[in-house]
């Protein structure tokens, strides 16, 4: 489903496929020769995603931007099923493997692969070539790569990258943070209610 958001609709490019299960919503752009899966949700929230040629977008992966996190893919892509990318620069010839999450800010180089799982974190540089292992944990520039059970020097290095105050602009000591976020957060998307599917036709 094609769907106009913030009075935008996504440009798809003839030779590319999107399955009838899939939505693709608002300044979404999609190359040539690319496939989008079923249940695969591909949301521009205020910010453009760019899918470059011969990009392929498995079942139920979620792509997303915002207006301070643009998301931009590159040629010759894989994203796996259940992944997550959020406002991330995905290189050419990179593949983000099955569950992997990618997350706002950050940018990974050409050739590199994020492996079943696995995370790169806020605000992370990969360079080209790199290797996430399963389930392990990408975090920093430049990024270091820790083992998901060494959980305390991961959140030192990730700490550090702020998420509540990158994201969503909120001071992470702040007593009622979930109530703070999750209303901005609730207003920022109810700017879905005004969406228009368009005809497939």
């Amino acid at each position: 489903m094609l769907v106009e958001h913030l009075g935008v609709a996504p440009k798809v490019h003839p030779d590319a496929v999107v399955a009838p299960g899939a939505v693709v919503s608002g300044d979404v752009t999609i190359g040539a020769d690319c496939q989008v899966l079923h249940g695969a949700v591909i949301s521009a929230e205020g910010g453009p995603i760019v899918l470059g040629e011969h990009v392929i977008v498995m079942e139920n992966a979620v792509l997303r931007a915002s207006s301070s996190d643009p998301l931009k893919i590159g040629d010759h892509c894989l994203v796996g099923p259940l992944a997550s990318i959020s406002g991330a620069r995905i290189g050419d010839e990179v593949f983000i493997a099955t569950g992997a999450r990618v997350f706002n800010g950050a940018v990974i180089g050409d050739r590199s692969e994020v492996r079943i799982n696995a995370v790169v974190h806020l605000r992370t540089v990969l360079p080209p070539e790199s290797t996430v292992p399963i389930a392990w944990v990408a975090v920093g520039d430049p990024a270091e790569m820790f083992p998901p059970d060494r959980h305390d020097e991961i959140w030192a290095r990730q700490s550090q990258l702020d998420f509540p105050g990158y994201v969503f602009g909120l001071d992470r000591t702040t007593p009622d943070l979930m109530v703070q976020l999750t209303e901005r957060y609730a207003r920022h998307l109810s700017r879905h209610a005004d969406d228009r599917p368009l005809d497939p036709s």
